[in-house]
């Protein structure tokens, strides 16, 4: 496991040409279309979809013979289609030269680094922390930053969209650039699908590079990858990372997205993020430099075709922005975004929490299928510190997948007297049915051994969702934290599923404060009987929920909120054999 305590020295190399893919859009497909895309690309005939030994006694008898008879009907299909699509084999070249650059380490003299010079030094051991959970302070402070930035942006998303957000991010990075700032954005690869022209756009910048991770090989016909190269492509980099002049960094959940930042009218994501400063940059930008240097990390030239006019391109690209600039001008989001945050952060060192920590992340060769066992993980030093757990754990998850293992690893926790609490999405909450649908069927076991389950409501509330009129959006979970003791906060990309803790690369920080710690969880409790329902068996062991309407406590039968295609849906979801790609 690679974990890091100390700054990172980097070496002083200029970057060559680049940027990030400005718009990346969501396709408008149908939740259960667009979540294979993201999480299952396809499935090849003859893969091996779950691990017997490793699947609940209670699935194995309705699996088994319905798993085997969709892999025939697949196996028949997907032969049609490798047969009648013309192509042939398409490869990336992973090894074309490229240049090697790393994070400064010199920036002290930058305007970040003397507001923040001498608080390192007075807390030997630490880092200072400030977790963001307000949506606009959460954007706001990324523009701030990219603002302030002299010497560089290093900016890490498995997603980036082509909305107001996306719009405001990419603006951001464009503007610093043009300040001679290097901005190296990684971005993987799984929804740039038709943004190639901007991408070569914004890699005609001299001071952008973009490189993006993993990427495919056929660049408008994506499905024959998911079939010729599955193994490959399955693998994800959901890192969520973003560093200016290596003094101040922000990691966590969130993609770059409207949704992420309360910017939405019909759906809103709650999600954290942490601050930090001080010797935990430097091991932020050490694993940035990992995977920006990997031989999976392709920069754009290599697979996108270069404009024939990079000015006018870059004009038109600036000119989209502006438009978006505009557009957000004469909305009630513009004036949300005059966020003070970041200077009173500057300002005030008794904002920042300092405390020990450990930087956790998988190793980039874990994309890497052959590679993949021997990679570190970030599975070491996370079961590690739960299964430290003495007293209490509360975990939020928005995609909560425990198999057979991880039943078991609450069972023992459970045994020894520890107190866990699960905080996930419902059914009518989730954006992914499929991963409900592997979720359901582990509710009773964890009920039965004295697990506490809440499921976040569809008409919850999201911090900062009040400035854009957002209070009749869908409202999704999609913060990842964990807390051990009130004492160990984790905080990043990881969510408690089979995908992130096997197949995609995550990073989060694991951060040792009773302070940062007991908040979260009173912050927590406060708000369940409001923001979920209580999910519990009755006398007769029947799974109910419990939960407030018009202010009176109600008990429902059946997948509160949802209605019957939903549920039904739902349903039918728990007969795929596919837990172990959720």
């Amino acid at each position: 496991m690679e974990r890091y305590r100390s700054g990172h020295n980097g070496t002083d190399s200029k970057s060559v040409g680049g940027v990030s893919p400005t718009w990346v859009r969501t396709p408008p497909s149908p939740p259960f279309i667009r979540y294979l895309g993201v999480r299952l690309p396809f499935l090849l005939p003859g893969f091996q979809v779950f691990d017997d030994k490793d699947m609940p006694s209670f699935e194995k008898e309705t699996s088994s013979r319905r798993g085997a008879r969709m892999m025939l009907v697949l196996h028949r299909w997907l032969l049609l289609v490798v047969v009648a699509m013309p192509g042939g084999c398409a490869t990336v070249d992973f090894d074309h030269p490229k240049t090697i650059t790393s994070a400064f380490n010199d920036t002290g003299d930058t305007s970040l680094g003397q507001s923040l010079a001498g608080l390192a030094e007075a807390h030997p051991g630490q880092a200072g922390f400030y977790p963001v959970i307000d949506s606009i302070d959460a954007l706001a402070i990324r523009l701030l930053m990219a603002k302030r930035a002299e010497r560089s942006i290093d900016a890490q998303y498995y997603l980036i969209t082509g909305d107001i957000v996306g719009n405001l991010f990419i603006g951001a990075l464009l503007e610093a650039a043009d300040r001679g700032v290097r901005v190296r954005l990684l971005v993987d690869d799984i929804f740039t699908k038709g943004y190639d022209a901007v991408m070569a756009a914004l890699d005609s910048h001299p001071n952008i590079e973009i490189r993006i991770f993993n990427p495919f090989a056929r660049r408008s016909a994506r499905v024959l990858d998911a079939i010729t190269s599955f193994g490959r492509i399955n693998r994800r980099m959901h890192n969520k990372s973003f560093t200016v002049d290596n003094q101040m960094t922000l990691v966590g959940g969130r993609n770059i997205g409207d949704e992420y930042f309360a910017a939405r009218q019909d759906k809103k994501f709650g999600d954290v993020d942490v601050l930090g400063v001080g010797p935990v940059v430097g091991d932020v930008s050490q694993m940035f430099d990992q995977y920006w240097n990997h031989r999976y990390a392709v920069p754009a030239p290599v697979f996108v075709d270069l404009p024939k006019d990079p000015d006018e391109a870059l004009r038109q690209l600036r000119d989209r922005i502006k438009q978006a600039y505009d557009r957000v001008k004469k909305t009630r989001y513009a004036e949300a975004l005059q966020s003070s945050i970041l200077r009173k952060l500057q300002k005030d060192a008794n904002a920042l929490t300092w405390a020990p920590y450990e930087l956790v992340y998988d190793s980039p060769d874990k994309a890497k299928r052959h590679k993949a066992k021997e990679a570190a993980s970030i599975m070491t030093p996370l079961r590690e510190t739960v299964l430290n757990a003495q007293q209490e754990l509360v975990v939020i998850s928005p995609y909560f997948v425990p198999r057979k293992k991880g039943i078991e690893g609450f069972r023992s926790l459970r045994g020894r007297g520890v107190n866990v609490t699960v905080v996930t999405n419902s059914l009518a909450a989730t954006n992914q049915i499929l991963v409900h649908g592997g979720y359901a069927p582990a509710r009773r076991p964890l009920l039965n051994m004295g697990v506490k389950i809440y499921e976040v409501r569809a008409d919850a509330t999201v911090s900062g969702e009040e400035h854009v009129d957002a209070e009749d959006a869908k409202a999704t979970l999609h913060t990842k934290v964990f807390i051990v003791d009130r004492s160990k906060v984790f905080i990043g990309s990881f969510n408690w599923d089979p995908r992130s803790a096997y197949i995609n690369t995550e990073l989060g920080v694991i951060i040792d404060s009773p302070a940062i710690g007991e908040d979260f969880v009173e912050r927590v409790e406060s708000q369940l009987s409001t923001q979920t329902y209580e999910v519990f068996l009755n006398e007769q062991g029947s799974m109910r929920w419990r939960g407030m309407e018009n202010g009176q406590e109600v008990v429902l039968t059946r997948e509160p909120q949802a209605g019957f295609w939903r549920r039904m849906g739902g349903r039918f979801m728990r007969l795929l054999p596919i837990r172990g790609q959720l």
